[in-house]
């Protein structure tokens, strides 16, 4: 192991490292329970907006609520700052190609929690976050378009995000996420309540990125990028369906669960 590795592992092993990134995992779920009810909103019929940036708007809609999205979105940088922190040494509790794939992952999520926590910092600053997430898809969807086989491209990042889908159903169905856990840290019966809600709150998950998916095939088929869109336009779309009213409170409810699911892993998180 070379001096970065080293000076890396006792980064991420440190009490500080630990007690931040896990403060900052709770505040994720805070996103994640005020985006279920943002969902809920919209199942029952206000026009609200339904994605991440959305949820900071509504946690920084009152003089307390100011005060709480500092708290949040410096929690979701020390979260996104942990999760790099795993990438580079964590999971030693697996090894081959699981261990690769979880670092992966971390790196991935570390990308994603610290983009939400700079937005959540020009919301608290008042400087603004951006579009909504269906805004930023529909950008991002035009710019490939544009590019040389730029339909075909999309449809590949449709076929990327659809795996990713899968791969939360899989996560969710098989409680792979209890493997990160120490659930010997957790009461008796509170062990089978994270394992429901976890299990609920990555198929939650894998739906609302299926049809983020969906959305984008569509996209590129049709060489169109306004008929691509994020989290907002997917809670939307299923809104939209028949029945769609009761899928999307299931799907609100499944969110809701991953969002306390991770106040528990914040507490038995392995280091």
């Amino acid at each position: 192991m070379n001096r970065t590795e080293a000076t890396a592992e006792r980064g991420e092993k440190s009490n500080t490292a630990q007690l931040l990134g896990r403060a900052g995992m709770a505040c994720y779920g805070v996103v994640h329970l005020v985006i279920a009810y943002l969902a809920l909103q919209v199942a029952f019929g206000d026009n609200e907006q339904a994605d991440q940036k959305g949820a900071l708007e509504q946690i920084g809609s009152t003089a307390f609520g100011q005060v709480l999205l500092w708290i949040v979105a410096i929690g979701l940088v020390a979260f996104g700052l942990w999760q790099f922190l795993m990438a580079a040494t964590g999971y030693e509790w697996v090894s081959g190609g699981k261990r690769t794939r979880k670092r992966i992952g971390a790196a991935a999520r570390g990308v994603v929690v610290l983009v939400l926590g700079f937005t959540a910092f020009r919301l608290a600053t008042g400087s603004g976050g951006g579009g909504s997430s269906s805004q930023k898809q529909q950008e991002f969807t035009g710019k490939l378009l544009s590019l040389p086989a730029g339909p075909a491209l999309v449809v590949l990042v449709a076929a990327a995000v659809l795996g990713v889908a899968i791969a939360a159903g899989v996560k969710g169905v098989k409680q792979k996420f209890l493997e990160d856990l120490n659930t010997s840290e957790l009461p008796g019966k509170s062990r089978r309540w994270v394992g429901w809600l976890g299990t609920t709150g990555y198929l939650a998950k894998g739906v609302v990125f299926t049809v983020v998916a969906i959305l984008l095939a569509i996209a590129g088929f049709d060489a169109d990028a306004h008929k691509a869109g994020g989290l907002d336009a997917a809670l939307k779309t299923l809104a939209a369906q028949p029945f769609g009213t009761v899928l999307l409170i299931v799907v609100a409810l499944g969110l809701a669960a991953f969002g306390v699911y991770c106040f528990a892993a914040a507490w038995a998180h392995k280091r």
